[in-house]
């Protein structure tokens, strides 16, 4: 449905005068058609977006809600158009169809405001699942990355695309794909690990499992948000030109490559730039380098952000010209440095409007393609055409599970797990008995309802301590929380001390509860100055561990904590990353055996709380220098670690050639054998080093993995076919290159365990690589 409103003259756009309604007219086409009768105003309110559900005096959603006022009701804001609507499932808690119903109505004023009946694209979060009241809440992206099981975060990324298209939305804010350079940053869990290979392929995973339904994904956060000084949110980045382009930026470039539709600047700065106003990241780069055509939209506030935190801007007219020119196309989530005052900013010679219209060329584009401007456009959503929206489907809470059990990592065990059948258990830990510490941060619980816990999750759960009763209902269990979350309180101790005594072996769980700004203790604005488990929790596992009971420690957080150096005195240690709303229910079915582990580590696990907070990707220097410091950075458990209830093993190691050319491939082949008594998966990982370069490089880096799912006595062969633009690296004087010398190649299960090791050579002229046409490492597996 097209609807036609007067234009300001007065005069009614005929049918036939409006070709951009005509599907069968190419793209750009219908794009120019359109533009060519829209007024500065009306172009302008295309980059424009409208938050109507947000409470100022609500909960802090965002980083500004409550800092900034309204900008207008929808009368106001769209009244020449609008770009977007914000979050119209992810700022209340309304069952799911009347949320559908508001945004129907929103839609029809929109189309009514606007002299074309241009409709709005909606947007909303999508990080652990839809965001919105009563949808599936699955593990963090840190939990999924555990899986090392691409295939399965595409199954992932599809389902949640599916429940927003039938819900009538048509972007989502997801993935982050920044690579974890700190620990102590709070939005850790958000990401997919510390390893750019391993974040580009489970961010793919995502993004092409997302727009398959289509949905436009959002790459964030574009870029360097992750390696803010200090690990503080929206904190400088002091990070070199090398450093980004071999470690923060690839999961972007190969994502752009796939066909992402959206890019999301960072509120870091980057050297004293703003991303936001940078013309070099956001046209440069992004789009003159690497051939990015979708949108960039901005975070939240990030225009007026220009004015306030960066000081770049003088004012917001300032600030949206500023943006504008050097990429932005829509600002989110309201119209501060766009809307009236980009108007006003080109009026007065701020901007050329010529970068006004190259912005909604991008945005009219996308509309089209998502047929919003199509005659037989519905203003309604498909569930509500249908009568009915179920964002909880069976199938999905299915797939939630699968991510759940898949992510758990086994990180030690001498023969306590599985736990047994009967006997006295104790159970303790504040993290327990919580159903709302498996959450992430950006699930709609914890989210929007940290300060609402009589409306409940929305969406069916049980903590460990219900799932654990019901898996082996034959064990007497003893509960006692210990000590709270986050706050200093001991006075639990003693309990939690009497129930180890009397057991005769403990469950003990530790770790986070999610939040946003200070509410959690992990997520958006919740950082830490060390690795220290929060409030007096590490109290809690040395009274228990002091009882001499046997003690499975297991660890449920958003990001690594420095548990290390309990490892020697606990008898099984469990990380698991805020599982989701079936977290409780896959963690007891491992825990019991009934389900064998198979995560991996997309982190490493400390042992020191202060002053290593960096990850397995560093040079030399980065390794223990004993002779030079003090300090062992040495981890407790590596990056890729993670043991089962059965054994592997690597061997037979082989290269097909002994050199390559620079720009050549090969295929290293390794043998996986199952040695132990039960079906078990295992993830291979094969390891790249280059021994001596013109730059200082990584001591070793992922260039491949496969999970393989084995039954006993079975093997296979796995098959990983390298082409050198795995080995670029940015040189001395700033180009990316492939340069010739020996790579030696290692195999195994973990970064620093591989038994096998081989060398290949690449010969040949020093190549330059510009634009890497091989992002992925393709594998095969034989078996037998």
């Amino acid at each position: 449905m097209t609807t036609t409103m007067p234009d300001h003259s007065g005069a009614l756009p005929q049918k036939d005068d409006q070709p951009w309604t005509d599907p069968a007219l190419p793209t750009p086409d219908r794009v120019e058609a359109l533009l060519a009768r829209l007024t500065l105003p009306e172009k302008v309110a295309q980059l424009s977006s409208a938050w109507e559900d947000v409470e100022p005096a609500g909960p802090e959603v965002a980083p500004g809600t409550s800092i900034f006022d309204r900008v207008g009701d929808l009368a106001e804001t769209a009244r020449h158009g609008l770009g977007q609507l914000t979050r119209p499932y992810g700022t209340l808690p309304r069952p799911a169809l009347e949320h559908a119903e508001t945004l129907a109505g929103r839609q029809r004023q929109i189309v009514d405001r606007s002299r074309f009946g241009i409709p709005a694209m909606g947007h909303d979060e999508c990080l652990t699942g839809f965001t919105a009241y009563g949808a599936t809440i699955y593990p963090t992206s840190l939990g999924m990355a555990a899986t090392f099981d691409p295939d399965l975060i595409h199954r992932v990324g599809a389902a949640i695309g599916a429940d927003m298209a039938e819900a009538g939305v048509h972007q989502g804010l997801a993935p982050v794909v920044d690579v974890i350079r700190d620990y102590r940053w709070g939005r850790c869990e958000e990401t997919y690990g510390e390893d750019p290979y391993l974040v580009g392929e489970m961010g793919e995973a995502y993004v092409t499992g997302l727009q398959s339904a289509g949905v436009y994904a959002t790459l964030k956060h574009f870029a360097g948000y992750s390696a803010s000084m200090g690990g503080r949110n929206h904190a400088p980045v002091h990070a070199g030109r090398r450093e980004l382009f071999d470690v923060v930026l690839p999961p972007f470039e190969r994502l752009v490559a796939a066909g992402v539709a959206s890019v999301m600047n960072s509120y870091a700065e980057i050297d004293g730039e703003a991303p936001a106003a940078s013309r070099w990241l956001l046209t440069e780069v992004l789009r003159d380098a690497w051939g990015f055509e979708g949108t960039v939209v901005s975070d939240y506030w990030s225009l007026p952000f220009l004015v306030s935190a960066h000081r770049v801007a003088a004012d917001l007219p300032d600030a949206g010209a500023l943006a504008l020119r050097a990429g932005m196309d829509v600002e989110l989530p309201d119209q501060r440095g766009f809307g009236d005052a980009l108007v006003y900013a080109v009026q007065q010679g701020l901007v050329e409007e010529e970068f006004v219209d190259r912005a909604v060329r991008r945005v009219l584009r996308q509309k089209v393609a998502l047929g919003l401007m199509d005659p037989d456009w519905d203003p309604r959503p498909p569930a509500l055409r249908a009568g009915e929206l179920d964002l909880d489907k069976p199938e999905n809470r299915g797939l939630a599970y699968a991510v759940a059990q898949s992510s758990a990592v086994l990180l030690s065990n001498d023969g306590t797990l599985p736990l047994p059948s009967g006997g006295r258990i104790a159970l303790i830990g504040p993290c327990a008995d919580d159903v709302r510490t498996m959450f992430g941060c950006y699930s709609f619980p914890n989210h929007v309802l940290a300060q609402r816990d009589d409306l409940g999750n929305g969406v069916d759960a049980v903590s460990l301590r219900t799932a654990l009763a019901n898996e082996l209902p034959s064990v007497h269990w003893e509960f006692a929380q210990g000590c709270p979350i986050r706050d200093e309180d001991r006075s639990g101790l003693p309990d939690a001390v009497a129930a180890s005594s009397a057991a005769d072996l403990t469950v003990l769980v530790v770790g986070d509860k999610a939040g946003m700004f200070g509410i959690g203790t992990s997520g958006e604005g919740c950082d830490v100055e060390d690795l220290r488990l929060p409030g007096v929790q590490e109290e809690l596992v040395e009274a228990v561990l002091a009882t001499g009971k046997p003690v499975v420690l297991v660890v449920n957080s958003g990001r690594p904590y420095a548990v290390g150096r309990f490892a020697p005195a606990v008898a099984a240690m469990v990380q698991v990353f805020l599982p989701g709303e079936e977290g409780g229910r896959a963690v007891a079915q491992l825990l019991s055996g009934r389900a064998n582990f198979s995560g991996k580590l997309p982190v490493q696990i400390p042992n020191s709380p202060g002053g290593q907070p960096y990850t397995y990707l560093h040079s030399p220097l980065g390794d223990r220098q004993s002779f030079l410091s003090n300090l062992d950075p040495t981890p407790a458990f590596p990056f890729g670690h993670g043991l089962s209830y059965t054994t592997f093993e690597t061997d037979l190691l082989t290269v097909d050639r002994e050199q390559v050319p620079t720009d050549g491939e090969f295929t290293a082949s390794v043998r996986l054998r199952n040695t132990g008594a039960v079906a078990g998966a295992e993830t291979v990982q094969l390891y790249a080093v280059d021994p001596v370069a013109q730059v200082t490089r990584p001591v070793r880096f992922l260039l491949g993995f496969a999970k393989v799912v084995l039954a006993p006595g079975e093997q296979a062969t796995v098959r990983f076919h390298v082409h050198t633009d795995r080995l670029a690296f940015t040189g001395l004087d700033g180009r990316r290159i492939v340069e010739a010398g020996e790579i030696l190649l290692h195999a195994g299960s973990s970064s620093l365990d591989t038994p096998v090791r081989e060398s290949v050579r690449l010969v040949g002229a020093e190549r330059d690589t510009p634009v890497l046409r091989h992002h992925a490492v393709p594998v095969t597996v034989e078996r037998g």
